[in-house]
């Protein structure tokens, strides 16, 4: 991994789209993520996949489809102002996706 860079996982856990990084890995795991990097869409299977700035990332969670650019990577899991740093929404729907 490099250090642009950052694992799915840990991503979407700082941007507190999930609560926890297990239910972020296991969010992945079902393969309900894709990214789209340079262009090209992968649906991810395994939360170790990397992303960087630039990067969109489309997921479902409770059956709401989110789509976001990945603005920042973070240091940390900080509060919800400093997460929704972290990504611009794609679609109208996703202005203010559920923080937790």
């Amino acid at each position: 991994m490099s250090e642009g860079s950052v694992r799915i996982d840990i991503w979407l856990w700082r941007a507190r789209f999930v609560k926890t990084r297990s239910l972020a890995a296991a969010l992945v795991e079902r393969g309900a993520v894709r990214l789209t990097h340079q262009g090209r869409q992968t649906r991810l299977d395994k939360p170790s996949r990397v992303v960087h700035p630039g990067d969109e990332i489309t997921f479902a969670i409770d059956g709401r489809v989110t789509a976001v650019r990945v603005e920042a990577l973070g240091e940390r899991r900080g509060p919800p102002p400093e997460a929704r740093a972290l990504y611009s929404p794609l679609d109208a729907d996703t202005s203010e996706p559920g923080l937790k």
